[in-house]
């Protein structure tokens, strides 16, 4: 099959007007041709290829519309806690079915998706995306072997299962700054090496405080679930420049969310891992936070930006694109080669996938997606 658009992008730049692309029935890119005008198949607007998401909880798709917007991270974390378990299973099996459908529907081709559970088990068999799950481990204590116990056998629940097309991998990772203690840190840091690693950074403005001093909203969290905190002495430093140091530099990490990310934490993790990924969800930091992370510094201070949905109980839809348009939105100035680099070409990297998909080139199956504008009225269909 030939096709080529109005614009087309490569994953990583806008390709030449004219640009055709051969892409065989299995979806291998045969070609990326010039001068060739018969039997092409054309559509207005852009073609790129499939898009990454590189951080979202499909284990929580049952929880849409269960928290209002804007109410901070910590009411919304105390709200997730106390509902997430208050649904059928049924409920959970038709919500995340659907929204992975939805998924799959907007063009996404790749995955990072959170796990606390075995639940998604059944979303990873179907042979239509590529999986990394992130299996997150909590315990904010100084004796946290028995929650990382409960993490490791998720984590083996996942390892059972292959597939020849799709990629499915799997790491135990830390949640979050607040909700990991030291000593947890250094069990995920030394369980495999050079794995993988993702945690929510930095999304509320409460975490860095936290270290910085003991104060701000996560002391009220900690309260609010009788954590006893006694043995935490904070280090006067963002969370970031506190935590960072127990991982080691072999490990890559993908950071999400950054709200709260200054320069400083961004120069200080560039220096300590030779591979960091800053991935933004826009549209959960609005919903929860009301705010986003300054994006324009973070462009002009490091160019492994990528795009995740985060859940849909924190945002309205899984769309990768709608991400995009959202940034777009709010800064005006980022230019859509930017935009559509971070959602593919970036992503794939971060996941550790971009031998196979993120770019248009010989011999991947990277998907190919039309969108018809890149307004908000915006319509995308799946080609190949």
């Amino acid at each position: 099959m030939l096709v080529s658009a109005a614009k087309i992008h490569n994953g990583i730049k806008w390709l030449p007007e004219g640009t055709v692309i051969d892409v065989a029935d299995d979806g291998t890119i045969k070609a990326v041709l010039n001068d060739v005008t018969d039997n092409v198949q054309y559509y207005d607007g852009v073609i790129c290829p499939g898009f990454v998401n590189a951080h979202c909880h499909l284990e929580l798709s049952h929880l849409k519309g269960a928290v209002p917007e804007h109410t901070g991270l910590v009411p919304f974390v105390t709200q997730i806690v106390h509902k997430r378990d208050n649904y059928t299973e049924e409920q959970k099996v038709e919500a995340r079915h659907t929204a992975f459908k939805q998924m799959q529907d907007n063009g996404i081709v790749a995955v990072g998706d959170i796990a606390n559970t075995s639940d998604t088990l059944d979303l990873r068999v179907q042979n239509k995306m590529h999986f990394h799950s992130f299996v997150e481990t909590y315990g904010f204590t100084p004796t946290p072997q028995k929650q990382f116990d409960y993490s490791m056998a998720v984590y083996h629940s996942f390892t059972a299962q292959e597939q020849e097309e799709r990629t499915l991998r799997q790491s135990v990772v830390p949640h979050a700054p607040y909700s990991v203690s030291k000593q947890l840190f250094e069990l995920v840091d030394t369980f495999e090496e050079s794995t993988l690693l993702s945690i929510h950074n930095q999304e509320t403005q409460g975490e860095n405080e936290y270290y910085e001093d003991k104060a701000g909203s996560i002391v009220e969290l900690k309260k609010t679930f009788n954590l006893d905190d006694s043995f935490f002495t904070p280090s006067g430093k963002s969370s970031l420049q506190t935590y960072l140091p127990w991982i080691s530099s072999n490990h890559p990490v993908i950071f999400v969310h950054n709200t709260f990310t200054s320069f400083i934490d961004i120069e200080f993790a560039q220096d300590h891992l030779p591979n960091v990924y800053w991935c933004l969800c826009p549209n959960a930091n609005l919903y929860i936070e009301n705010t986003l992370p300054n994006i324009p510094m973070m462009m002009d201070n490091c160019d492994t930006i990528c795009i995740g949905t985060d859940s849909l109980s924190s945002n309205h839809q899984l769309s990768v694109l709608a991400e995009l348009q959202a940034i777009k939105k709010h800064y005006a100035d980022i230019d859509w080669e930017s935009l559509l680099r971070w959602a593919t070409f970036n992503g794939a990297k971060a996941l550790q996938m971009d031998g196979i998909i993120g770019s248009i080139e010989l011999g991947k199956k990277c998907g190919l997606v039309h969108i018809s504008s890149l307004d908000e009225n915006a319509v995308i269909e799946v080609i190949a």
